[in-house]
């Protein structure tokens, strides 16, 4: 929606559009939060005979109010699309995050950008708020509700390891390196993904060839080596690799890289997606004193991530297969 449409005849009631019932956010992660939040909008729009409408934004608010400041988004904005459409909402809605948005009052935003889209009922999360300097809290949102005629509902916070689910709490932990505690609390593991490039060989000579990850634009662990689950593009997976994210420090590299080894995967790669899925952090990156000192160092840590891998349980959160298409690099092809 790139302008306001034009109002209902009635609250809470457009002409042509089916009812909706609607949640809005930014939902990057698409974390256990959000994942509650969105079935709890399908299960009350089931239920109404209503249509269930997520409502997000792009770009992240942050990177519009905070001077271009917003934080690496935790998946890519394909990826958000694909995770809560997949939760079974019958629309999603991506509204162009402005200048002009940010200064909207919680009224006008109602009435420009919910109530046209025949709005019923709006499920929001515990701390949401919406309008100019997010003066929209629940209680704001309440009174609207009673005077356009829609029900509103707050959920409570999902609560893991003794706090609150959010976005900021998964980034410091993927921040921090601590990868298995980001995936409980999204509900599956941290990934990133992109192409596979040429980069500098260094580990086809020590006899564990890697497939070098074009750096993407979504946050990245702290440079370390960590057992991933990998999904490459035409290929049957997921698959076992250890990846390395650092400067090679051991050949006095400088550019930052994310390099995997596929445990059992080969052949020419160039140009494929890779999806990595960190379910372990393996150890800091160091400095060895010799190729040969790091060559035994990587076998042991095949070694290590080939038993932690192996002894997953298989309900553990997986992710690593690849879509069939690739609706987001189309242009590329």
């Amino acid at each position: 929606m790139n302008a306001a449409s034009p109002l209902p005849e009635r609250p809470g009631h457009a002409g042509q559009a089916k009812p909706t019932a609607l949640t809005i956010g930014n939902f990057d992660g698409v974390h256990a939060g959000h994942q509650a939040l969105i079935r709890r909008t399908c299960e009350v729009a089931r239920a109404a005979g209503l249509r269930a409408m997520v409502m997000t934004f792009w770009p992240h608010p942050r990177a519009v109010l905070g001077g271009g400041q917003a934080p690496p988004p935790l998946i890519s904005r394909e990826e958000r699309r694909r995770r809560i459409l997949a939760l079974g909402v019958d629309e999603l809605q991506e509204l162009p995050f402005t200048p002009d948005l940010a200064i909207t009052s919680p009224e006008d935003f109602v009435r420009r950008h919910l109530l046209p889209l025949g709005l019923r009922e709006l499920l929001i999360g515990h701390d949401f708020s919406l309008g100019r300097g997010r003066s929209g809290g629940p209680e704001v949102l309440r009174a609207l509700s009673a005077r356009y005629g829609f029900g509103l509902e707050q959920l409570a916070p999902v609560v893991r390891d003794g706090g609150i689910v959010s976005s900021s709490r998964i980034r410091r932990c993927v921040a921090e390196g601590d990868v298995r505690a980001a995936a409980a609390l999204l509900g599956r593991c941290h990934l990133c993904e992109g192409r596979i490039e040429h980069g500098q060989g260094r580990g086809a000579g020590l006899g564990f060839p890697t497939a070098n990850l074009a750096l993407p634009e979504t946050l990245l662990p702290p440079p370390g080596v960590y057992a991933v689950r990998a999904g490459v593009e035409g290929l049957p997976g997921p698959l076992q690799a250890v990846t390395n994210i650092g400067r090679n420090p051991t050949f006095a590299g400088a550019a930052l890289t994310v390099e995997s080894f596929l445990l059992d995967a080969g052949g020419d790669l160039y140009g494929r997606r890779l999806r990595l899925e960190f379910v372990e952090r393996l150890r800091d990156e160091r400095r060895f004193s010799s190729p040969d000192e790091l060559k035994a160092q990587i076998a042991r840590d095949v070694s290590q991530a080939r038993r932690l891998l192996s002894a997953l349980d298989p309900e553990y959160p997986r992710s690593a297969a690849l879509p069939a298409s690739c609706p987001e690099h189309a242009e590329e092809a």
